[in-house]
């Protein structure tokens, strides 16, 4: 069985999760092909050493330097990415980029340029929903006709609250742009799967929330006090905009952070002349769907997640026992380690990511403009 020597950056959220779904394959895939092993993980904070890694590190060019790393997960700030995944294409390894790849759409083609040597993933990870794949299904096979439009969104309230710190994630020359980077790439990478290639958009940013509290040490799901001096937000938390789709279909987009209500809104629905489908992260486990049917009893049904769609069963066995966001990671991580095992190009890798950029670049070009802007 084929080794796979794993080097993770960044143990904060998502380098955890990565971890443990790098150890879970082997538990729940009994068919693969491939042995994940933890070789390194690198921090400048203390990192739990109960994951098992053979070896801890605070310098990330240990990684790099590791014989036995084969692949390396980036799950570092955004400011880090582009100079760790150049490192780590010049050293062979294969690499796996959190979301955003590149911290501005230049930086993300620099990054896709720098690994075409080897194989890249990047962390698109509600492509590999179930139920995700089930809607993909259902479109290319026409059980809804034509498509007509498509509404994408994604709102989260991690923003909302105005005393939440002035951490890096709001500052454009720390993290990049806004909710552009990071909530509505993931809307539009699930459209790009689902119905192809944008052609032409037109939109509007905005920061509603212009100064946040400059309190040490805090993250974005932190809070401030009242009285701590204020810093000036340089990134959007607000992104809207209508666009072409080059199938001739219309689509409408929309991502908040600071919005009300939503808690992790990542959702869509797609509308076709023979039926509609819609499906939430809030709600991951079901799918609702409308067929064309000439029946007394129209309307939305909702389907339920369960075994007898890939790979719900390698979790939870039966129908309507759910799996998790994690679960989600977990499939990700492996299909990236069988493209790696298989020595072929995995999607969604950075060449996707470039697709989301180039649609973002002329999103922040039309919110300048005001006009309709090419893809």
């Amino acid at each position: 069985m084929r080794r796979i020597g794993a080097g993770v950056i960044g143990f904060g959220w998502l380098g955890k999760a990565h971890s443990r779904s790098l150890l879970r394959i082997p538990t729940l895939f009994a068919q693969r092909t491939f042995d994940p092993e933890l070789v390194v993980c690198a921090d400048v904070e203390p990192i739990d050493g109960s994951f098992g890694f053979a070896r801890l590190t605070d310098d990330w060019r240990t990684v790099m330097d590791d014989p036995a790393v084969d692949a390396v997960w980036i799950a570092a700030p955004n400011p880090l990415h582009l100079e760790l995944i150049e490192a780590a294409a010049e050293a062979g390894k294969h690499v796996f980029c959190e979301k955003p790849v590149g911290a501005t759409p230049e930086q993300t083609v620099q990054a896709e340029q720098a690994a075409r040597k080897v194989i890249s993933g990047a962390g698109y990870n509600y492509r590999f929903a179930p139920l995700v794949q089930y809607a993909r299904q259902l479109i290319a096979d026409g059980a809804l006709g034509e498509v007509t439009n498509y509404r994408g969104r994604f709102f989260s309230m991690y923003g909302s609250d105005p005393l939440n710190p002035l951490s890096w994630r709001y500052r454009l020359e720390e993290a990049g742009h806004g909710v552009t980077t990071d909530l509505l790439s993931h809307a539009v990478d699930l459209a790009h799967m689902l119905l192809g290639p944008i052609t032409r958009v037109v939109g509007t940013t905005h920061t509603f929330i212009p100064e946040r509290p400059l309190t040490r040490g805090g993250t974005h799901y932190a809070r401030g006090s009242a009285g701590d001096p204020r810093g000036a937000v340089t990134n959007e938390d607000y992104a809207g905009m209508l666009c072409e789709f080059a199938s001739g279909a219309r689509g409408t987009f929309e991502a908040s952070r600071s919005i009300v209500g939503p808690e992790s809104q990542m959702a869509f629905e797609v509308y076709g002349t023979k039926g509609a489908l819609g499906w939430n992260l809030e709600k991951l486990n079901e799918l609702q769907l409308y067929l064309v049917e000439d029946e007394l009893h129209t309307g939305y049904r909702t389907i339920y997640g369960g075994e007898r769609f890939p790979y719900h069963g390698h979790f939870v066995p039966g129908s309507a026992n759910g799996i998790g966001f994690e679960d989600l990671v977990v499939i990700e991580d492996y299909e990236f380690c069988r493209s790696v095992a298989e020595g072929r190009e995995h999607q969604p890798g950075f060449a996707e990511a470039v697709q989301w950029v180039n649609v973002q670049a002329a999103l922040l070009k039309s919110a300048q403009t005001g006009s309709w802007e090419d893809v």
